[in-house]
């Protein structure tokens, strides 16, 4: 039994030895995810909603001057300064190069008779096409109104709205992307390592002189199975350091149980890769077979975007898809601050995948 370990653990070095001198490896081991990780984590960052107006102001009293620059400071409202005219405005918004038009009257500002303050009626020009978007600048521009309406007339509402938080904290979009980040970075890894190498591999003949030694499919997959989480390890790290120190990351969860999840979560993925690359005698039979297994699981599983914008009947499907449990997994270990014994059902689908992707992979798996 000592022996038998021994192969694993020098065939492990071997693999890992392979990687480090693979820098195509490396680039799609490490470097790719970190390019979704700085696209994604830029889009979720950008929280502050903005919009792109045309402000035409036909009045000149002195409230509407006021007005205007106080628009033009805004960060909400970005005003488009070299449009001033009305058909410049509505070809600019036929082409969809601003959101809307905000068209201040001539009496806008003036003060009228028996009144003690101005006042006046912007109004908001939008497309039937953008009819939501108009409809949000409309509600923001009345929200802008309603803190300029406070200070002439200061007579307390009959009615009011409070809000009050019913829990002290909750999950950023960048939460759910980086969980999907992660479960990007162990497909990758699981599937893609072993199916672009176990062809390569027969094609030399290397995987049938190995056949000829001593050596057993159990002692191989274990070896590669240690290698690549060496490998996902490093990946994963990286991402958490730039999650956190970029993108100001919390991680509300325990590091080595998050650890061990993610290792338990590449051994059971790694297990579709020498399934796909096991049973591949070329690169031919491997890549469109990869891609069926690997697309459905990246766009169906939360990997981009959250599942639970998905129809209902959607997402009980996809709660049986492989990586799904990871994903979830992942994010509830992570940013929830969830611990092992609280995800069972994840841990759970986890284990009923590991033997059947297995029990497939041990049974297609071909040394030439």
């Amino acid at each position: 039994m000592k022996n038998q370990l021994r192969t694993v653990l020098v065939f492990t070095k071997l693999n890992t030895r392979r990687f480090f001198r693979d820098r195509l490896a490396q680039f799609f081991a490490v470097l790719f995810p970190l390019i979704f990780l700085f696209v994604f984590g830029s889009l979720s960052n950008s929280g502050s909603v903005s919009f792109k107006v045309a402000l035409l102001n036909e009045s000149s009293t002195a409230f509407s001057k006021k007005f205007v620059k106080e628009l033009d400071s805004s960060k909400t409202f970005k005003v488009d300064t070299s449009i001033t005219t009305l058909s410049a405005a509505k070809d600019n918004l036929s082409k969809s190069q601003i959101d809307g038009i905000i068209v201040l009257p001539r009496n806008f500002g003036a003060i009228k008779t028996g009144q003690m303050y101005p006042s006046g009626q912007a109004k908001i020009l939008y497309t039937q096409s953008s009819s939501g978007t108009g409809q949000t600048l409309v509600s923001v521009l009345q929200g802008t109104f309603k803190e300029i309406n406070a200070r002439f007339v200061t007579q307390q509402p009959p009615f009011s709205v409070a809000g009050q938080p019913v829990n002290e904290k909750s999950l950023t979009s960048f939460d759910y992307t980086f969980s999907g980040l992660l479960g990007f970075s162990i497909i990758g890894l699981g599937i893609f390592g072993p199916v672009n190498v176990f062809p390569e591999l027969k094609k030399q003949g290397i995987l049938r002189r190995l056949h000829t030694t001593p050596l057993r499919v159990w002692q191989y997959f274990l070896a590669t199975m240690f290698s690549q989480a060496a490998t996902g390890i490093i990946s994963i790290a990286i991402q958490f350091a730039l999650a956190i120190s970029v993108f100001h990351l919390k991680v509300d969860g325990n590091y080595i149980e998050i650890i061990l999840f993610t290792i338990l979560s590449i051994f059971m993925i790694l297990g579709l890769g020498l399934a796909i690359g096991g049973w591949a005698k070329n690169e031919r039979q491997a890549a469109p077979l990869s891609n069926i297994v690997v697309f459905p699981m990246l766009f169906l599983s939360g990997t981009f975007f959250p599942r639970f914008d998905m129809p209902h009947w959607l997402q009980g499907i996809t709660t049986y898809l492989p990586l799904t449990p990871v994903i979830d997994g992942l994010r509830q270990l992570t940013t929830e601050g969830k611990h092992l014994w609280q995800i069972g059902p994840q841990l759970g689908l986890i284990a009923i995948w590991f033997v059947i992707i297995y029990a497939i992979a041990f049974r297609v798996f071909k040394w030439e």
